[in-house]
C-alpha cells in the first residue's frame, strides 16, 4: 500500500516550475514515509496568491496570502483509509520567498510540502520546543531528498 496523493494544479504559474506536481508528490510521500505511514490519502492544491489569500481569510482570519496552508482531517475515504487532509500552496509567494532567500523554487516547494504534511500529522510550531522538533524533522526529510537544510542561511550554505 501507499499513501494516495491527489494533486490539483489550479494556477498556470505552477507550470513554470518544471515538474512541480512530481516534486510535490515526492515530498509528500517522503514525509509520510518518514512518519511510517503507508496508507491513506492527502490532497494538494497548487494555486495562486489570490486563492490562498481567500482561504487564509476564510479559515484563519488572516487577510493576506501565505505560502502554505494545511487543513487536517480525520475523515475516512470511500475505501476506509484515513484522509489526512488538504494542503494548499501559493506559487507567487513560494517564488518570492525562494528568490528572497536565495533558494531554488523546487527546493522551497519540497520544504513547504513537507511542512504542510507534518501539520496534517499533528506537528506544529506554536512554541519553541515544538518548533525545534518540527524543524528538525523537516530538515531530515528535505535533506534526504537531496536538498540543503531549509533552515540554513544562504551564508552558511556557501561557507
Amino acid at each position: 500500500m501507499s499513501v494516495t496523493i491527489d494533486i490539483a494544479v489550479e494556477a498556470e504559474s505552477w507550470h513554470r516550475i518544471l515538474g512541480a506536481e512530481l516534486i510535490a508528490h515526492r515530498a509528500a510521500q517522503a514525509a509520510f514515509s518518514d512518519a511510517k505511514i503507508s496508507e491513506g490519502e492527502v490532497s494538494i492544491l497548487l494555486t495562486d496568491d489570490a486563492r490562498i489569500h481567500e482561504l487564509n481569510r476564510t479559515y484563519r482570519g488572516k487577510d493576506n496570502p501565505t505560502n502554505v496552508l494545511s487543513f487536517p482531517s480525520d475523515d475516512k475515504t470511500e475505501s476506509g483509509a484515513r484522509f489526512y487532509g488538504d494542503i494548499a500552496l501559493a506559487c507567487e509567494t513560494l517564488n518570492r520567498e525562494a528568490a528572497d532567500e536565495g533558494k531554488r523554487p523546487d527546493a522551497h516547494l519540497t520544504h513547504l510540502v513537507v511542512h504542510g504534511v507534518l501539520h496534517l500529522l499533528g506537528f506544529d510550531h506554536e512554541n519553541e520546543r515544538d518548533a525545534e522538533a518540527m524543524e528538525a524533522r523537516e530538515t531530515k526529510i528535505v535533506t534526504s531528498l537531496g536538498f540543503a537544510d531549509p533552515y540554513a542561511s544562504v551564508a552558511e550554505e556557501n561557507a
